[in-house]
């Protein structure tokens, strides 16, 4: 799958995208997965409090499934105007 990050989560991290392989069921345990990976991963995951999460482009909750997700997005949240 597709994994994008934005903002300050592609600031810390130092990518804007990658593909990547996983055996997670949910989001969390992708999350768990990728802070595992090395210190700016955990960095950018470390408050997740402060990150949104978007499955092929719909906001979901961290405890959302995977099956069939072709593209995860982080972001932090927006403020509109």
């Amino acid at each position: 799958m597709d994994v994008l990050y934005f903002a300050w989560v592609r600031e810390r991290i130092g990518i804007p995208r990658e593909r990547i392989e996983t055996g997670a069921e949910t989001v969390a345990q992708l999350v768990e997965e990728l802070r595992a990976r090395e210190p700016r991963y955990e960095a950018a995951f470390a408050d997740l409090s402060a990150l949104r999460v978007a499955l092929d482009q719909d906001l979901a909750d961290f405890d959302a499934s995977l099956s069939g997700v072709r593209e995860v997005a982080f972001f932090p949240p927006m403020t509109g105007g």
